[in-house]
């Protein structure tokens, strides 16, 4: 028996630590670590509830976007105004997340994810003329000819022993990757339309947003849209079903908890109650079995006997977070959300079965055709190759959705509403991240924040052990995963990967020649 940790985890957002405990091949034990301290809750406190917005933007640079919407829906509930949010506000909001989605997703497959299974070793011999590949050819050249691969981040260094694709398709992808890069520009300058720059916008204000439609940016936005539409339908799909073909056996691995969560994402109406308000994509909880189950946002918890926080177990709304990083027996920074007591995974793949399970007959056709494809059951969704299928399959979805919002926007028709902060209030946003479920809650004493709860996708996905000790869904996933090499354990990150982990980050500043002048935690 031995143990692989894994510290950290590299091509996700932020610090993730996996070990995996390996017997006869066979994962037996899981333990997933987010090892920096977040702490947003705690300096927000006494601040300007309007501030929320911006502030709890900063907690990532991939899914600003997402943090900004879910604190606007949040003060819109406590101001009292959530009713009554224009519909080009409402509309608006929609797009700049549908800009933000297809860019996260697109860089999670090609530069996140795809490296897991694309030999980028096939682009060292390329003679032909693609522009791309020959860059990507030169860039290895000079690190092989400086004797330096330390020059060839972030291709190197990596697990060997299992890149299966023939080399035509390899250097496809190689050359996808590339263009990938000028779909992601252009997906954040579609989003920076409305949300005035990427990251961190000042797009988003309570009560609707900042900037209202115009012709001129209906058809700058739709224009943008197109291209990148293309590449979905003939780039990025194409090319998941490539690996899914090759790598077939990965429907098989990384099963995981077996039960989703999803909050919804896209507002159609501005229905004051949040559970009640009809998205584009549903809310709902759903199971591997394909039972479908009206979400109670009142049932979820954050269980913390494994986290680094003295605060007890509570509803995000009620709790509060204080730190304690000698805490004996925790492993984590990340509390353990849980719902009805559960282990639920969020994201893409949760949203689509919601979505597929409650009649969606968009989704049911593409999930169908796509398992018809690969002669699967539902079930498969529940995989590593299925989390990565659902993930380009709702790419398509949002993109394609995009457009028809866009003949929505009334130019010259207000775009936000005047609001008041109140003395006192509760708030609480829910909303979808490209990540999965995203929950902002918010308590308003003497026109200040008294406490903000925000409980991320992650924290659900990378949770540890909760107070009845269960596992978390990726600590689920990767207890019984068969590992060839423990050398090379590549299926322990292929896991851990297709969830598409976001923790928080870090940054280190240095001097050109090399002294560390200071570290600084910033989210």
């Amino acid at each position: 028996m031995g143990t692989i940790v894994i510290d950290p985890i590299s091509r996700i957002e932020g610090h993730l630590k996996i070990e995996v405990v390996v017997e006869n091949g066979v994962v037996k034990d899981a333990h997933s670590s987010g090892t920096l301290f977040r702490g947003f809750e705690i300096f927000m406190k006494g601040h300007n509830p309007t501030d929320a917005q911006h502030y709890t933007q900063r907690i990532c640079g991939v899914c600003p976007v997402s943090h900004g919407v879910t604190s606007v829906l949040n003060l819109d509930s406590a101001f009292g105004i959530a009713d009554k949010i224009p519909a080009n506000g409402r509309i608006i909001r929609n797009l700049i997340q549908a800009g933000n989605t297809i860019q996260s997703h697109i860089l999670h497959f090609y530069h996140l994810a795809a490296l897991d299974y694309v030999d980028v070793t096939a682009a060292a011999d390329y003679s032909g003329s693609d522009p791309g590949l020959i860059k990507v050819r030169d860039f290895i050249g000079r690190a092989l000819a400086a004797g330096n691969t330390a020059m060839l981040g972030p291709f190197f260094p990596r697990y060997e022993g299992d890149y299966r694709l023939p080399k035509a398709i390899n250097q496809k992808a190689v050359a996808d990757y590339v263009k990938a890069l000028d779909m992601r520009r252009l997906a954040h300058e579609m989003t920076a339309i409305y949300f005035g720059r990427i990251p961190h916008g000042p797009g988003l204000v309570v009560g609707g947003v900042t900037q209202g439609p115009t012709a001129d940016n209906i058809q700058l936005y739709r224009q943008k849209l197109t291209v990148l539409r293309d590449f979905i339908d003939n780039v990025y799909l194409p090319d998941v079903i490539a690996v899914a073909e090759v790598y077939a056996d990965h429907f098989e691995q990384g099963f995981g908890c077996g039960k989703v969560l999803s909050y919804g994402v896209f507002d159609f109406d501005s229905n004051a109650d949040l559970t009640k308000r009809k998205r584009f994509q549903p809310q709902g909880v759903a199971t591997a079995s394909l039972s479908l189950s009206a979400m109670d946002p009142r049932s979820i918890t954050e269980d913390v006997k494994y986290s680094r926080f003295s605060t007890p177990s509570a509803y995000p709304g009620d709790g509060d977070t204080k730190d304690d990083p000698h805490k004996t027996g925790a492993y984590t920074w990340l509390k353990a959300p849980r719902y009805k007591g559960g282990v639920h995974e969020v994201g893409p793949m949760p949203r689509m079965l919601v979505a597929y399970l409650s009649g969606d007959a968009a989704v049911k056709k593409m999930v169908d055709d796509t398992l018809a494809h690969f002669k699967a059951p539902p079930s498969v969704l529940f995989s590593t190759l299925g989390r990565h299928a659902a993930r380009a399959l709702e790419c398509k979805l949002v993109a394609d959705a995009a457009d028809k919002w866009l003949d929505e926007l009334k130019p010259g028709e207000p775009f936000n509403v005047p609001f008041e902060i109140p003395d006192e209030a509760e708030g609480m946003g829910l909303w979808e991240a490209p990540r999965g479920a995203l929950g902002h809650w918010i308590s308003i004493k003497d026109k200040k924040i008294d406490r903000y709860q925000c409980v991320v996708p992650s924290t659900w996905d990378c949770s540890p052990r909760d107070d009845k000790d269960q596992p978390g869904p990726i600590e689920q996933s990767l207890i019984g995963a068969k590992v060839k090499d423990e050398a090379n354990p590549f299926e322990v990150v292929r896991i851990v990967r297709a969830y598409d982990p976001c923790l928080a980050c870090a940054v280190h500043l240095v001097r050109p020649n090399g002294d560390v002048i200071g570290q600084f935690r910033v989210a």
